[in-house]
């Protein structure tokens, strides 16, 4: 499957990678299934996007790898490509590699819900679905 033009395509590991902002039109439209790969913790105290279906890809505490990921994953999908947010954008390209593994259409969300640290070495203030102003709430 040719992913879109606005998607970057990551060496054949995993569909590609997409914008924040691509992500959500894509989920709005009923093109693709938001997973939040972040763990229970991070949804709880950082926040979480609407909609969005949770599927950790590793588990707090410990960070050990959710055992339970690839049937989360496949029932997640419904058919539909996924987008896969963590943090940063790192733990979900590892989880978009596994998708695809279990041939599922994965996509990496740049960026993350948080963003790159900035000088300072705090997130939230550089890139990330929440400075970018995307649908999100708060517990």
């Amino acid at each position: 499957m040719q992913p879109s033009p606005a998607a970057g395509v990551h060496q054949g590991s995993y569909a590609g990678d997409v914008s924040p902002e691509l992500a959500w039109q894509w989920m709005q439209a009923g093109e693709a299934v938001l997973v939040d790969v972040r763990t229970d913790a991070e949804r709880e105290w950082v926040g979480f996007v609407p909609g969005a279906v949770p599927v950790a890809w590793k588990q707090w505490p410990g960070m050990a790898l959710n055992p339970e990921f690839d049937r989360q994953i496949q029932d997640a999908a419904g058919g539909k490509k996924l987008v896969l947010l963590c943090r940063s954008g790192v733990r979900s390209i590892a989880a978009a590699r596994r998708a695809t593994e279990l041939g599922l259409e994965a996509y990496n969300i740049l960026e993350g819900f948080e963003g790159d640290p900035d000088a300072s070495a705090q997130r939230g203030k550089k890139g990330g679905w929440r400075r970018r102003g995307l649908s999100w709430r708060q517990n």
